[in-house]
């Protein structure tokens, strides 16, 4: 697999707390020059990008990120506010405490809310998988599944661990059909981003890869 063809499943990312406008129109520059799938930003930064980007790129969103304990009414506003300022895809955290308490009907009416907000806009769920255990993972495999959402999503990159090999091998065993994976957290080598497609990512989070590609220019 060629650099370009795994570019062309990256979102390039930076969602750091102390991003600035002028790092996010960078890594615009970036996805622009190595055709990544989209560039994935902060909220307040969608309505900037999209005006600078136009039709060039697509530009990806967080919703209740990175906790995931806001409200589901607080989520879907986020969610239209996002996409009225030009989002392309949405990336929503789970509530994780609602999934650990067993409330699944919650989390999965939270997750419609937001796909029912996107207006078919391509929707990722992250899971935040490093806080669950291999049967919650099977549970919120089921759970994306029933939603109607585009993608199961491994990790926000903020809690105390990313994407594994593991967790992309168990989510192709048990998402249903049409629902995609997102990798995203410390893919640090094009080795590791080729792994984990082969395992079933179609997507892959990171900001590491154009950095990686910019040094051995």
């Amino acid at each position: 697999m060629t650099n370009e063809q795994i570019f062309a499943m990256v979102d390039h990312t930076l969602l750091a707390q102390t991003a600035t406008w002028e790092q996010i129109r960078a890594i615009c520059d970036d996805a622009l020059r190595f055709h990544t799938a989209s560039v994935c930003i902060p909220p307040c930064y969608v309505r900037a990008a999209k005006e600078y980007l136009g039709e060039r790129m697509k530009v990806c969103t967080v919703i209740g990120f990175p906790n995931g304990n806001h409200t589901t009414a607080a989520k879907v506003f986020e969610t239209k506010d996002a996409l009225e300022n030009g989002a392309d895809e949405i990336d929503m955290v789970i509530n994780v405490g609602m999934l650990k308490a067993g409330e699944t009907g919650y989390v999965l009416d939270e997750i419609k809310a937001v796909r029912e907000a996107c207006e078919g806009k391509i929707l990722k769920v992250i899971i935040e998988t490093c806080l669950l255990t291999d049967e919650e993972k099977i549970t919120m495999c089921d759970l994306v599944t029933r939603s109607g959402a585009d993608f199961i999503k491994t990790s926000t990159g903020f809690s105390t661990g990313g994407a594994t090999f593991a967790d992309v091998e168990l989510f192709a065993k048990h998402v249903g059909e049409g629902v995609k994976i997102k990798a995203a957290g410390g893919i640090s080598s094009f080795a590791d981003a080729e792994q984990f497609i082969a395992l079933g990512a179609s997507r892959l989070g990171t900001s590491r890869l154009v950095k990686i590609a910019k040094a051995q220019e």
